[in-house]
């Protein structure tokens, strides 16, 4: 960038300009766009074919329902989840999976795979560690990476299939491939299988020996602890203490009932008997035989007295037989009342006398009970471990069943089966040849377009000025010939005022750096500008300059605004930095673009690395940084390069020091640029040469700030 350069400031795209180059340069995009379709036409067409094939694979289970462990028939839960099924993906390519089906296939004999050996270039470039890294390793190796290569196993989304996928030059080959891979993958699951059921065969075997001698051991010190204990189970499986305790406490209710009923049975006969009542009400006594007969004797004669009555008196002796008779009735039912009663008391004593024995049973039963609880905490205890052995023990049993039929059937089902072989291809998948020519042809025209419209952009041709500013002029190349007197008394010739000083006007006796420096700070001045009308071989002025300023202790800033970066690259080493053209393109901030003299204590803001259009459209900014950074800086000084005094106008105030940079610029280039500043009303210009201040570079042991 020509830092502030009006040429590069007040530019624009000439759009109509640019894109009429596409039309200016039509035949050669096309015919270069028609060269690379022939050219890809060729490749393709001289290609070798490839055909491919693919092979699928679902995962599921294949256990039937009637073969299926018991506890595992109602099991609805999916056999394997996302990452057990992209776990299968991996089984496929594995190394012992891909290599046993390349010795199968031989493919190792094959050119596709092998190439019959490593090129002798390749193995002179493995010798020096050069794109040899093929050569270096072995025929196992070589066709297991091309295997890997041709090879495609992937997982389809939101399914549990597995595809198997494979290109080759063979079509035959190609079908081969895929299907191989999937049978080698189903017989690797069915041996897994297989060995997983021997490990457990083995594994339960002696497990079983051990159980069995454990549930043994258990069920014998259950039955000595019951003997111990003399804890009789009987029924309902119930220890015969508490089975005793709890037919006693029946007993002994029943018999309570018995002697309460017996008692009150007895205590209402003797109320009838002691009160003279009939005893057609009481059930116990009409219960009894011989008071059935007495009562139906005793009917039976009143009957006759009754019948008597009607042709006899009552003083005839039949009639007072009859009633002698009935009344010797009366006092044998009152007699066999007395010894129901009689009865009834027995009945009631006995039943006392046994409920007293019953609860003396009951309560030697109590302690009985008690202590046998004890001794059942403890048995239980025995049972649940021989339990708890048993049912082991039977899992086991039931486990090693399953696994050594399975083994000696020869029955493992593999989750895993083939519903989906591969065919031999009939058609090439590559090279298509009209697709490749067409994006060949079509790539090749947005390319040269772009190209074009690039030449044509960078060649200054679709540029034209901005409206209301007039082109600037281009400043003539530096020569080597030094100005003599003549340059001079032309220079001093231009309308100057007469009071304007024109240091070291003659290149003779131009100022050095070292004297420069001292004026600048002897000035006071913030701000120095420096034109390089000669180019990039002048801009050392403005470094000898800042650095003799810094070495004297004030904190001086250079902003290097030339195009290519010729100020500030010798004080970073050459090396690329952020600047003020990042800074213009809001790329950057202020402490991302100032940096350290490697060999001073100056600082430097270079050229930067931003798009120079873009830093260009804020240009009206450079104004406001110059002011920022003065705030900060002792003097600032700008190298701008070869540049015009019209462009200098966002650069300078009234405390500006104007200096030109000058080696041995010719004449007629020194003359215009004094006129040029005259006429942009810049009076006050001091020239300045690198040669009388000292080398650009400092001495070897200088330390980088």
């Amino acid at each position: 960038m020509q830092g502030v350069n009006a040429a590069q400031q007040d530019l624009d795209v000439d759009l109509g300009r640019l894109f009429a180059s596409l039309l200016r340069d039509w035949r050669r995009i096309i015919l270069v766009a028609l060269g690379v379709a022939l050219g890809a036409f060729v490749l393709a067409s001289l290609a070798t074919d490839h055909y491919r094939a693919e092979t699928r694979i679902l995962i599921e289970p294949r256990e039937s329902v009637y073969t299926r462990a018991t506890n595992d028939r109602d099991s609805n839960a999916p056999i394997l989840d996302d990452e057990g099924v992209t776990s299968q993906v991996e089984v496929i390519t594995s190394t012992d999976l891909l290599r046993s089906v390349a010795a199968e296939l031989d493919l190792a004999d094959r050119d596709e795979f092998n190439s019959g050996g490593v090129s002798p270039v390749a193995r002179v470039l493995s010798l020096f560690g050069a794109g040899g890294e093929a050569a270096s390793l072995p025929a196992e190796e070589r066709v297991l990476k091309a295997f890997r290569e041709k090879l495609d196993v992937y997982r389809v989304e939101n399914s549990r299939v597995i595809v198997i996928r494979f290109s080759s030059e063979d079509p035959q080959l190609a079908a081969r491939v895929p299907n191989a891979v999937a049978a080698a993958y189903v017989d690797m699951q069915r041996q897994a299988k297989l060995l997983s059921n021997t490990d457990a065969t083995a594994w339960l075997e002696p497990e079983i020996v051990e159980l069995r001698q454990q549930v043994r051991e258990a069920e014998r010190k259950v039955a000595e602890f019951r003997a111990q204990s003399d804890l009789l189970v009987g029924q309902n499986n119930s220890v015969l203490a508490t089975q005793q305790l709890s037919e006693l406490s029946s007993e002994l209710s029943r018999v309570r009932a018995n002697r309460a009923s017996a008692e009150a049975t007895a205590e209402s006969v003797r109320a009838a008997l002691e009160n003279g009542t009939s005893l057609d009400t009481l059930p116990s006594v009409l219960e009894s035989g011989l008071i059935q007969r007495l009562r139906e004797r005793q009917v039976q004669l009143r009957a006759d007295i009754a019948d008597l009555s009607a042709t006899l008196l009552d003083n005839h002796p039949r009639i007072r037989s009859l009633r002698s008779q009935l009344a010797d009735l009366d006092a044998q039912i009152r007699q066999e009342a007395r010894n129901v009663l009689e009865g009834l008391e027995n009945e009631a004593r006995a039943a006392g006398f046994r409920e007293r024995q019953l609860l003396a049973d009951l309560n030697r039963l109590k302690a009985e009970s008690a202590r046998a609880g004890e001794d059942e905490v403890e048995l239980r205890a025995l049972e649940r471990e021989a339990a708890s052995q048993r049912e082991l023990l039977e899992s086991y049993l039931s486990r090693f069943r399953e696994a050594s039929s399975r083994r000696d059937r020869n029955y493992l089902p593999v989750d895993a089966r083939v519903f989906s072989n591969a065919i031999v291809p009939q058609e090439p998948y590559f090279p298509k040849v009209l697709p490749i020519t067409a994006a060949a042809f079509v790539s090749a025209l947005l390319v040269m377009a772009i190209v074009t419209l690039l030449a044509e952009l960078f060649s200054g041709r679709a540029m034209r000025p901005a409206e209301g500013i007039e082109p600037d002029r281009e400043s003539e190349p530096a020569g080597d010939i030094d100005v003599g007197s003549q340059a001079v008394a032309e220079a001093r010739s231009v309308d100057l005022p007469e009071n304007a000083p024109l240091i070291g006007a003659a290149i003779p006796g131009a100022l050095g750096a070292d004297v420069v420096a001292e004026r600048l700070i002897a000035s006071g001045a913030s701000r120095a500008i420096f034109l390089s009308p000669e180019g990039d071989v002048a801009v050392a002025s403005a470094v000898m300059v800042a650095r003799e300023i810094a070495d004297s202790g004030l904190r001086v800033l250079l902003i290097d605004l030339t195009m290519t970066g010729a100020a500030s690259k010798p004080m970073l080493d050459g090396r690329a930095a952020p600047g003020i053209t990042d800074l213009l393109a809001s790329e950057a901030q202020f402490r991302d673009v100032i940096h350290a003299d490697l060999y001073s204590d100056c600082h430097v803001m270079p050229a930067g690395n931003a798009d120079p259009e873009k830093a260009m459209r804020a240009v009206e900014r450079l104004p406001i940084i110059l002011s920022s950074v003065a705030a900060a800086y002792d003097l600032v000084i700008v190298e701008c390069g070869q540049v015009e005094a019209a462009a200098l106008r966002r650069l300078t105030d009234d405390e500006t020091e104007i200096l030109v940079s000058a080696i041995a610029p010719e004449e007629d280039l020194l003359l215009e640029t004094v006129k040029d500043l005259t006429a942009g009303g810049y009076t006050r210009v001091t020239f300045v040469t690198p040669g009388m201040g000292g080398p650009m570079r400092p001495e070897p042991d200088r330390e980088a700030a």
